[in-house]
């Protein structure tokens, strides 16, 4: 045979130091421990690369490619990365914000309403705000205007609405004051005359001008929104929600309510702030029914239930932004801070006295005494008086 074959073959028998054992190299062949290092003829091999066998990850056995154990399928987790995502979501969120507040921004008219002029009171404490609610039909279509009872062929522009805010700059509550409408005052150029002729002469320049003389507060920022703008913006919030004390139906504004909570539309809106006629005080209490509503609808747009929704939040501030009016001055934050401050201001009318019958029709005189103590108090950043603060509440038609 070949000396391969003598290699692997014992011809002799091998007992414990004995010689002879047949394997190359010859010498006694000693009894090696089961699991012990071999000692004899093949090399050693070398340490293994994956450390104890408790240590070593154990391959999957369910067929196909074998997959070994780890964290580097998770290392999406880690911190660094986590962080990383945060901060970049952080930064849309941010650029998002700030090129929707420039268009919003941009999406406002704005009318040269307020200027300087010789006798024009100073600037004082906080800052007040002329709010108007124009009869403006502007935008509207002829069906429109049939559907809402505004009437057609009407000319000019009156003010239905005026009130002035307040904002103290002393973190008082903030003091929203209406002006009737038919209050007889004296109107630069044009003589005596109701207030909200002043719209009509002259457009939101003159009415401020003839507010400030008459109540001696410096206006620093100007607001409008006519009868499509309204409808516009309670719609975009999905309606405000009022509760009627009696049923309300009042043609001349195309109003028609049952008594009870609900949810106002646009239109009902509409018809709800114009509507006069169904009351023993007519404008002043419509005045009173203005504020309970603006408040509300304010209320409703800056709730957290709104601004958390995008779907409520951006028909809402596109609605708003599309259908105001204000001063050149005036900026989005700006108006964002009179939403805010309406939602619980001090509310009242201007105090009055008689309303005499004169060429021009029924009047409103103001009891100038109470007029002048709630105007220096708005203009000195001081607490108004508490009896000069009638609130507003909804009242039952006569």
């Amino acid at each position: 045979m070949s000396n391969m074959d003598d290699w692997f073959r014992d011809p002799s028998p091998r007992s414990s130091g004995s010689a002879g054992s047949g394997y190359p190299g010859g010498g006694p062949t000693e009894q090696v421990p089961y699991g012990a290092p071999s000692q004899g003829a093949w090399p050693s091999q070398p340490p293994s690369r994956t450390g104890s066998p408790e240590r070593r990850s154990q391959p999957y056995q369910g067929g196909g490619r074998a997959y070994r154990g780890g964290g580097g399928g998770r290392r999406w987790l880690r911190p660094r990365r986590i962080l990383g995502i945060a901060g970049l979501l952080v930064v849309l969120i941010l650029v998002f914000t700030g090129v929707m507040y420039f268009y919003l921004n941009s999406k406002l008219t704005r009318v040269n309403a307020l200027v300087d002029y010789n006798g024009r009171p100073v600037a004082a404490a906080g800052q007040n705000w002329l709010i108007t609610g124009s009869d403006s039909r502007q935008g509207l279509t002829r069906k429109e205007e049939r559907q809402l009872a505004t009437g057609r062929g009407i000319g000019g522009h009156r003010s239905d609405t005026i009130m002035i805010l307040h904002i103290p700059g002393n973190g008082l509550p903030a003091v929203l004051v209406s002006i009737p409408r038919d209050s007889y005052v004296d109107i630069p150029g044009f003589g005596k005359n109701k207030i909200n002729a002043a719209y009509d002469f002259g457009g939101p320049k003159l009415l401020a001008k003839t507010l400030q003389n008459a109540t001696g507060l410096y206006i620093n920022h100007f607001m409008s929104i006519g009868f499509g703008g309204l409808v516009n913006v309670v719609n975009s919030v999905g309606g405000v929600r009022m509760c009627i004390p009696s049923n309300l139906n009042d043609p001349a504004s195309g109003l028609h309510l049952k008594k009870g909570c609900q949810n106002l539309d646009g239109a009902q809106a509409l018809g709800f702030v114009r509507t006069r006629h169904l009351f023993a005080t007519q404008d002043l209490q419509r005045e009173q029914d203005q504020r309970v509503f603006i408040k509300a609808l304010l209320t409703k747009m800056t709730s957290p239930t709104t601004l958390a929704n995008p779907f409520h939040s951006f028909p809402a501030a596109f609605g708003a932004a599309g259908s105001l009016t204000v001063d050149k001055g005036t900026q989005l934050y700006q108006l964002v801070q009179v939403a805010f401050a309406l939602r619980h201001p001090e509310t009242t009318t201007v105090p009055v006295g008689s309303t005499p019958l004169l060429a021009v029709g029924d009047v409103v005189i103001w009891a100038h005494p109470q007029a002048t103590q709630l105007f220096n108090a708005m203009r000195n950043d001081t607490p108004v008086p508490k009896s000069l603060l009638t609130g507003s509440k909804l009242a039952a038609a006569s």
